[in-house]
């Protein structure tokens, strides 16, 4: 009796040890939010106009109502139904977000999506007062708004330096999720660097932070209650929170804001030139021992690429030092350049290492639109590739900025070309590193094509260069 008695006083005080252990090792947020929270606002708008929607949700996401056999279905049923800024009203509409106070002169941080189309911006503070906020700038590309309030005595928040960030170390956000305000939610850092559809010059901070409608704005803290990020968007397929959260980098953050402040508009590099991933096959093509860089498949025109020296088909696999290990590495590289800097972008060019200095210019506020590409005609022929190419006219390389050269690939059949996923309509700009000026030239470089390995073509399809790996069987 006396041993079982002291096996189970020893269970329980090996568990009670283990427990208290285990817990000592979690993070304590207690005076973090305490400190903080304090400056972390509210933020609602208005808006006249029907098209100046209500968007508490990143855009593309529906608004997360719970099935009707569900037991929270009438609550956020009747949430959304009362909620301003409802689907169909057309007379005011309102969105929610969340913000921060970054200076003592009353300057807020938040989300783009989150203000945007405003008619009437409202900040509350944690104590409940109220201003009418005016906007200071507000930057698409980053998704970052500046705002500015008439108020005293107000708490302001740090930034932290988010180039230092661990995967895997706790952070905090603090918002308005569903208007709940200062609602606090944790978690890890899940990856960083992210890049996401539409975002190229964001090199997103992903974690598993509970993120909802209202958060949008709010600050990313770290474990020394520093500003890491701005919680900016979720990927879900419900609407709600599936434990994928992204954030803007306070590095991001922090030059959009002092551009916004100091002159109302923000300002990026530009290299002039369309990229894309080194697949393990293009990595092939172009004698590489492991697909990395960013491919360039076009240069656009008087751009910085082309005004320095960079070519069709050279491998960006440094820039300004910093390594390029995919192409999404590249546009924040060059976004957060200085204009007129001169810097180093070190290639690779016909399989041998070079090092080459772009002036970089200032971005264009609007992408180039390139146009379609027109149907083309069809009819039969034989080759290694089993293609059929079609000369362009003058005029239309003119419409296409094709620059002299490439052909329409007008009719194909079953062979390599089209196992290397060309397909007709596309324009073979570039077969085996050589410029395809018409169609004659073509069919002679076809003969003359190694078999059995990797060969890089480049097209242009829709209006778009892509590189491709071809290869002829043995």
């Amino acid at each position: 009796m006396q041993k079982k008695s002291f096996i189970v006083f020893l269970s329980l005080f090996l568990l009670f040890n283990f427990n208290l252990l285990h817990a000592r090792g979690l993070p304590d947020f207690v005076d973090l939010i305490n400190k903080h929270s304090a400056a972390v606002v509210n933020i609602s708008t208005t808006a006249k106009s029907p098209r100046a929607q209500a968007q508490p949700l990143p855009p593309g996401h529906p608004l997360p109502i719970p099935p009707s056999n569900s037991p929270f279905h009438d609550f956020f049923k009747k949430y959304f139904d009362e909620m301003p800024g409802k689907r169909g009203q057309t007379d005011k509409l309102s969105s929610l977000g969340s913000g921060f106070i970054v200076a003592q002169e009353g300057y807020v941080i938040t989300n783009h999506h989150v203000v945007k189309d405003a008619e009437e911006i409202i900040v509350r503070l944690n104590d409940r007062r109220e201003f009418v906020a005016e906007l200071i700038g507000s930057d698409a590309r980053s998704d970052i708004a500046v705002l500015k309030i008439e108020a005293t005595n107000l708490e302001t928040l740090n930034f932290g330096d988010s180039s230092s960030l661990n995967v895997g170390e706790w952070v905090l956000a603090i918002g308005s999720p569903f208007g709940f305000d200062a609602s606090v939610t944790a978690g890890i850092i899940s990856a960083i660097g992210r890049s996401l559809p539409n975002e190229n010059y964001v090199p997103f901070i992903q974690t598993d932070v509970a993120i909802n409608p209202g958060n949008s704005g709010g600050p990313l803290f770290n474990m020394e209650g520093e500003v890491i990020g701005v919680n900016s968007q979720i990927y879900s397929r419900t609407g709600g929170f599936m434990g994928l959260s992204f954030a803007v980098p306070v590095n991001v953050v922090e030059s959009v804001y002092k551009q916004l402040r100091n002159k109302g508009r923000v300002t990026r590099g530009w290299l002039g030139v369309l990229i894309q991933d080194v697949t393990r096959e293009l990595a092939e093509s172009f004698d590489m021992d492991h697909p990395h860089g960013a491919l360039i498949a076009k240069i656009l025109s008087n751009g910085p690429a082309e005004k320095g020296g960079l070519e069709v088909g050279d491998i960006v696999v440094k820039f300004n030092g910093q390594k390029v290990s995919f192409s999404s590495d590249l546009p924040p590289l060059v976004g957060s350049t200085l204009v007129n800097t001169v810097v180093s972008v070190d290639i690779i060019r016909r399989s041998k290492y070079k090092t080459i200095q772009v002036k970089i210019s200032e971005l264009p506020m609007d992408n180039e639109v390139i146009a379609a590409s027109p149907k083309v005609m069809s009819h039969p022929d034989e080759n290694a590739l089993n293609i059929i190419a079609k000369d362009i006219t003058k005029d239309q390389r003119n419409k296409l900025d094709l620059e002299g050269y490439g052909v329409w690939v007008e009719k194909m059949s079953d062979g390599p070309a089209q196992k290397a996923s060309i397909r007709e309509g596309d324009i073979i700009l570039i077969l085996n590193n050589i410029k395809i000026k018409d169609s004659s030239q073509l069919y002679e470089i076809i003969k003359k094509l190694p078999k059995g390995r990797s060969i890089p073509v480049l097209i242009q399809r829709q209006g778009g260069p892509i590189f491709l790996a071809l290869k002829l069987d043995e």
